[in-house]
């Protein structure tokens, strides 16, 4: 689901299906109210699809159709920042409805948000680690300081959720209240010390979220 949290409509709906051959998925002309696109899409509206992978229904390779961008092409806008949080499937609704209360501090900085749906896994710093998990994505315009200030709300709203940021992008959740977030991280804290005792692998990052 794509959206810009300015209205409580879906922008974009996109489906990806496995299939076992090369044969092109018929997809459904309208579906929960919404038309088929007639052409490919790009999920920022303005933003020419030539960088996506191929849509429309066109079978391929996993790796040419599971990301949304094609390889060697500017993925999303290019320029911008992203922020990611985690919440248990079974809150989704709730969620989407928090952040939606936030849409005046939102719809300005964002160029689009992705909302997204994760199986569980056994991993212990995963941030689906033994629940299914719904992923609301946001990819900012470059305004770092205005986004920081926007980040802390969304954050609040979420809390109660419990949920998990990307460990990759942008957050402003407390050490301290990350850690509280896995139930494995404990063992994994202790893993680390035993394969790496000398900090030769870690970082500022490391030290600070994880230790």
């Amino acid at each position: 689901l794509f959206t810009t949290w300015a209205n409580e409509m879906i922008d974009q709906l996109w489906l990806k299906h496995m299939v076992s051959d090369d044969t092109a998925v018929e997809m459904p002309s309208v579906l929960y109210g919404g038309t088929a696109a007639p052409t490919h899409r790009h999920p920022i509206t303005a933003v020419s699809p030539v960088n996506c992978t191929a849509q429309m229904g066109m079978a391929g390779p996993w790796h040419e159709r599971l990301p949304h961008f094609r390889m060697a092409f500017t993925p999303s806008n290019g320029e911008e920042l992203q922020s990611e949080y985690f919440v248990p499937r079974q809150h989704a609704v709730a969620a989407i409805k928090a952040v939606m209360s936030l849409s005046a501090q939102i719809t300005p900085l964002l160029f689009i948000s992705e909302i997204r749906s994760i199986a569980a896994d056994d991993l212990w710093l995963s941030a689906c680690y033994q629940q299914d998990c719904v992923a609301l994505h946001f990819t900012w315009q470059p305004r770092w300081a205005a986004v920081r200030e926007v980040l802390p709300l969304i954050e609040e709203a979420l809390a109660p959720f419990e949920a998990r940021p990307h460990w990759g992008k942008l957050f402003t959740v407390p050490a301290v209240d990350v850690r509280k977030l896995y139930p494995k991280m404990a063992d994994f804290q202790q893993l680390l010390q035993h394969v790496d005792p000398q900090g030769k692998f870690r970082n500022a990052f490391v030290e600070t979220y994880i230790l």
